[in-house]
């Protein structure tokens, strides 16, 4: 939401980074430095799936080369550090970027929790996307051809999209 003042932002922040679960990271990008943030929640270790959420970018951060890097490396933590085995993303049913940001990073839709919670006065639908464990060694190949600097030509717009990459990689429904 938007905050009434730079003092309600630092104070909410300052709450945000007190907070084990979700577990908050900053987005940095050099050298604009701080540019956002995501999140690891619903963690269960027991079971070795996580969640990413609370993801906001700055505008100047908004489809950036950045966002596909944070996914990446908050994946590859995930996976190749942490030994989850499932890595999930949720968001409103009608939040249309959102749903494509997923698929585009190679999440497979896994379906509709309907009337999942009350959200801004309403009943909001959830949208339910996954990767699991065996996905993540061909999603990281294709997030590593894509963020190799030769996929980018000299004015920085990529030869080869990572929906391309990773479109043929997403598990249909049904």
């Amino acid at each position: 939401e938007p905050f009434a003042d730079a003092g309600e932002m630092l104070a909410w922040l300052e709450e945000c980074a007190r907070s084990d679960d979700p577990l908050f990271l900053t987005v940095v990008a050099d050298p604009a430095g701080p540019v956002g943030m995501a999140a690891f929640l619903n963690v269960e270790p027991a079971h070795r799936r996580l969640e990413i959420g609370h993801i906001w970018y700055a505008p100047s951060a908004q489809r950036t080369e950045a966002n596909t890097e944070t996914a990446y490396l908050m994946m590859r933590e995930a996976f190749d550090e942490l030994g989850y085995r499932r890595y999930e993303w949720k968001c409103d049913a009608l939040n249309a970027p959102s749903r494509a940001a997923a698929q585009r990073l190679g999440f497979s839709d896994e379906g509709l929790f309907r009337q999942a919670v009350v959200y801004k006065g309403r009943t909001r639908d959830t949208t339910w996307y996954s990767i699991i464990d065996g996905e993540w060694p061909a999603l990281r190949a294709a997030f590593e051809r894509w963020l190799d600097p030769a996929n980018f030509d000299a004015q920085g717009n990529q030869r080869v999209s990572l929906s391309s990459l990773t479109g043929p990689l997403v598990k249909q429904r049904g």
